[in-house]
């Protein structure tokens, strides 16, 4: 049984009175086994977030879960109670904000926010809690640890406070991490290096990882698995090996085309042709349908049904073929 498992979730925002409501998630349903990493790809505004937070409870209303199940080993989250739900967030569940300061408290030094943040879910001393706080900021490579505890979230670059953030949500080895574009503020050394200790976690403490993000350099190098996200739903999901080699999907293959190292050397770079539309105004049938250059009449009508090959999935009535790709 996989340690996440999300059956059709559903999440809306409300939409013009009277009318429908915008599905920022609509039918979603994947699954991570322990010590697995899923990439979860797409633009901004895809929808990426939207399911994280659903996952931890987190979506700002007037938003809300409608429809689905999110199986957290085994354990519905939507029957938890709110003083239930935040006993599992942070020991067991923990999530990595693309904002630091979705976080960090301002006014409370960094020592006293990370101690807390053990002492909440164990029963620890105060100098046990503040060495595991002093070794998980080193572990994310800060310089002087044991002063930096003293200090203020204003007191850090912007760079820095994700380490710190990050270095919260590694405190008690959670069972599983959703990390939202966790690295875009970090140099590319310290990525690495974060990127690296995630997956000691999965390895070594069979943690499941959810990577939120667009850069599909690091997906290639850190997921197992990727689920490509389009308006609200997936269109294509397998090994990361296969969907980034052979993908299915003509915005999955759109994606990878875009890579600058796909690109022939003094060429234009290749792009997507327009922009995501607005969830208010998705067009009938396929949403990818008015961007993608194989779309027929067809696409019109209805949202395509899932097609499974052997470990993977994909959402298109026209799909990719290994022979058209260099067409």
């Amino acid at each position: 049984m996989p340690l996440l498992d999300v059956q059709s979730l559903v999440t809306e925002f409300p939409g013009a009175p009277g009318g429908p409501g915008n599905r920022a998630v609509n039918e979603v349903s994947f699954a991570v086994e322990r010590g697995k990493v899923l990439g979860l790809v797409g633009e901004s505004g895809s929808g990426k977030s939207v399911t994280g937070f659903s996952i931890m409870g987190l979506v700002d209303r007037p938003g809300r879960v409608t429809g689905g199940r999110i199986l957290f080993d085994g354990q519905d989250l939507a029957s938890l109670s709110g003083e239930e739900m935040r006993q599992l967030r942070g020991r067991r569940i923990a999530m990595v904000f693309q904002d630091p300061m979705m976080t960090l408290n301002p006014v409370l030094t960094i020592g006293t926010q990370m101690t807390e943040a053990i002492t909440a879910h164990e029963k620890v001393s105060r100098a046990e809690s503040r060495a595991r706080a002093r070794d998980a900021l080193g572990q994310v490579g800060i310089p002087s640890p044991e002063e930096r505890l003293s200090a203020y979230p204003h007191e850090f670059s912007g760079g820095m406070r994700q380490r710190v953030a990050i270095a919260i949500a590694l405190l008690h080895n959670p069972d599983l991490i959703i990390a939202d574009e966790p690295t875009t503020a970090l140099d590319v050394t310290i990525q690495s290096q974060i990127i690296s200790e995630f997956q000691r976690l999965a390895e070594t403490h069979n943690t499941a990882v959810i990577w939120i993000t667009h850069d599909l350099a690091i997906v290639s190098r850190l997921a197992d698995d990727i689920a490509v996200m389009y308006s609200g739903r997936l269109v294509e999901t397998g090994p990361v090996s296969d969907v980034l080699t052979d993908p299915r999907h003509p915005y999955t293959a759109g994606l990878i085309g875009s890579v600058p190292s796909q690109n022939t050397r003094g060429t234009r770079l290749r792009q997507i042709p327009g922009m995501t539309p607005s969830l208010g105004r998705l067009p009938s049938g396929c949403a990818f349908r008015t961007r993608c250059d194989r779309a027929t009449e067809a696409c019109a009508t209805v949202p395509p049904p899932e097609t499974h090959e052997g470990a993977r999935g994909f959402r298109c009535i026209h799909p990719v073929h290994p022979e058209l790709l260099t067409q």
